[in-house]
């Protein structure tokens, strides 16, 4: 292959790489499963007993029933497990938003000495069967609908809410000063 023909050849295949690159959803995937998985380390300070409480006092302030979504909480270990939904709308030509599925999620949040881990993972759309929403993000899939970006676009803001959240909850309060009198 002459260097002309080469440099033609990248001069082609340049732009059809850059928009697949593009088009790679910023969507964090396992990289065993290849499934949707948000998933991070946070390093604060504070026993495992006092961030297992603080995770508790904001799993009791995040969610409207708590004890129902959590499944495990198991301060020994240091682990809590749970499930709940995000609800995913649409807007409207009359400009109303309409809710349109739900998505199920499971949550484990791991605290030990001076750190903690949570993880969002096995998201499900609430249908009559299994329908696990890494389909929406096969664009070569026959049945692909382009508002399926918008979804999971929605699903990755609310896991970054989320984890926002928790992040600032799980950060230590105000030192009480002992009322000496």
């Amino acid at each position: 292959m002459t260097t002309k023909s080469f440099l033609l050849l990248a001069a082609l295949l340049l732009p059809a790489t850059l928009l697949l690159q593009a088009q790679e959803s910023p969507v964090p995937r396992d990289s065993e499963t290849g499934k949707i998985k948000f998933q991070e380390v946070v390093e604060e300070p504070g026993s495992q007993e006092e961030l297992f409480n603080r995770c508790i006092n904001w799993l009791n302030n995040y969610y409207r029933d708590p004890v129902r979504v959590t499944s495990v909480r198991d301060k020994a270990t240091g682990k809590i497990i749970g499930k709940h939904t995000i609800r995913i709308t649409q807007g409207q030509e009359d400009g109303t938003v309409k809710e349109v599925a739900f998505v199920f999620y499971e949550f484990t949040i791991e605290v030990r000495e001076g750190r903690y881990r949570y993880t969002i993972s096995d998201l499900l759309l609430k249908t009559a069967s299994r329908y696990e929403i890494e389909r929406w993000l096969n664009t070569e899939d026959p049945k692909y609908d382009p508002v399926w970006a918008s979804y999971i676009q929605q699903i990755t803001d609310y896991a970054a809410q989320w984890s926002a959240n928790l992040k600032e909850k799980m950060k230590p309060g105000p030192e009480k000063k002992e009322d000496i009198w």
